[in-house]
């Protein structure tokens, strides 16, 4: 089943009344059925990869300013059963149970793949091989960088059983012409392994607002350890609240 304004509003991080009047402006694809508004989980994926973002509003969502404290052991977030709750530091929880890695060698995007798979396929529990040709295949139908040296490889054939997501952050040692929107080389790769459609779609939009915030580039090209990003994205995922 496709998405109705409500379930795109909650996985884009926005109001219901945004989505309306993105569809008023002709920015955000969909069709009718019945008089109503659906849209294709397919379409909205090429959209926020395609979607280049201004740079007054960055992303899909906006920041409010607020005091966390953050402690040495960026390891304890209570998991909630509210949809905000569970939505609002998902991108933390999936990295913490992926990884980040700066010593995967490869001088292609096809090289850092198919490493990177050989590094965390037992943590997947899937075959390497299968896992590589996914994302190859996927690469092939649409290249996965965004802008600003960031790129998200992802396929929507490889989906978990439960209710986890994995995103495995690579830093190559030199950034890799990868067929980015903007043309820029990539420095940062976002391995994108989810749970569901609208799992996957969340987290792709947050990656997507983080990749044109430049305080979070800067941060990239820094090569931050695990515990080092992980610090970081609590506090930037604890001050994102929606746009009205």
């Amino acid at each position: 089943m496709d998405l109705k304004i409500k379930d795109v509003a909650e996985l884009l991080n926005v109001s219901e009344k945004t989505i309306r009047r993105w569809l008023a402006e002709g920015k955000i694809p969909a069709y009718r059925l019945n008089s109503q508004y659906r849209f294709s989980r397919i379409e909205i994926e090429n959209w926020v990869m395609s979607c280049k973002l201004s740079k007054n509003q960055p992303g899909f969502l906006t920041l409010a300013k607020q005091e966390l404290e953050v402690g040495p052991e960026p390891l304890e977030i209570e998991e909630t059963e509210t949809k905000s709750g569970i939505q609002q530091f998902s991108l933390y929880r999936a990295v913490h149970k992926g990884g980040v890695f700066a010593d995967i060698q490869g001088n292609t995007k096809e090289e850092i793949i198919a490493n990177t798979m050989k590094r965390v396929a037992g943590l997947l529990g899937r075959d390497p091989e299968m896992l590589k040709e996914l994302l190859f295949d996927r690469e092939r139908l649409m290249p996965t960088g965004l802008n600003h040296g960031i790129a998200v490889p992802h396929s929507r054939d490889i989906v978990f059983e439960g209710s986890y997501d994995v995103v495995v952050v690579v830093f190559p040692e030199q950034p890799i012409l990868y067929g980015s929107l903007d043309g820029e080389p990539v420095h940062t790769l976002f391995f994108l392994f989810a749970s569901g459609d609208k799992r996957h779609l969340h987290l792709l939009a947050k990656i997507a607002h983080l990749s044109g915030n430049e305080t979070a580039q800067q941060f990239l090209r820094s090569r931050p350890d695990k515990q080092q990003f992980l610090e970081y994205l609590r506090d930037w995922e604890a001050n994102l609240e929606p746009i009205r």
